[in-house]
């Protein structure tokens, strides 16, 4: 069931009304929870056993999966343009709160803590895990079962640890988490369709 009405609201726990044309989709009797203050676009897919938290921005094309998997992700994370995340059949996907999923990543099978950011274009496959405040760089490989121990920077193919996250780089990227906590809240009612 794709549900594209203007407003259908699921009384779980406080979640949710579906703005128009959001892809969210029931898959065999697996429902999405999603947090009301949660936007989701219309080209983004949300389906099955999915549960995203408040204030979470998910943009065009970003695909979150848990069709025979689960997916859990935690408030304030912004998962941007054309990310995918899926889990493996009876396993879980876990993205903390205020988590940067960078444009075109993929993250499979894993677990990204609390206010981490991965790159544009990087992997984190099966049972990685990417600790609090970590940084994954742009295009990078997390192998399975790679650990980024928190507040470390990896980058590379396969991922090296290479430094910490100083003050100057939590500065920073908190600004940038609070610009798509803000479109979060933005996007629903600024986002005007011109054409079909």
């Amino acid at each position: 069931m794709e549900i594209s009405a203007t407003f259908i609201l699921i009384t779980s726990r406080n979640h949710v009304e579906y703005g128009a044309s959001m892809a969210v989709y029931e898959f065999e009797n697996r429902k999405p929870i999603i947090g009301k203050t949660s936007y989701v676009n219309h080209s983004a897919s949300i389906i099955g056993k999915v549960t995203i938290g408040e204030e979470c921005y998910i943009a065009p094309g970003a695909s979150v999966k848990g069709d025979y998997g689960e997916i859990r992700i935690g408030n304030g994370t912004s998962i941007q343009d054309n990310v995918i995340v899926h889990a493996r059949p009876g396993e879980l996907t876990v993205i903390g709160d205020n988590v940067t999923l960078g444009h075109g990543c993929i993250v499979h099978n894993a677990t990204v803590k609390d206010e981490a950011v991965i790159g544009m274009g990087a992997i984190v496959s099966d049972y990685a895990v990417v600790g609090k405040w970590a940084v994954v760089g742009e295009g990078a490989v997390i192998k399975a079962r790679f650990e980024v121990p928190d507040e470390k920077i990896a980058v590379g193919v396969p991922a090296k640890i290479i430094g910490d996250i100083q003050d100057h780089h939590r500065e920073e990227l908190s600004r940038f988490k609070s610009i798509y906590r803000d479109l979060a809240g933005r996007y629903p009612v600024g986002l005007k369709k011109l054409k079909d």
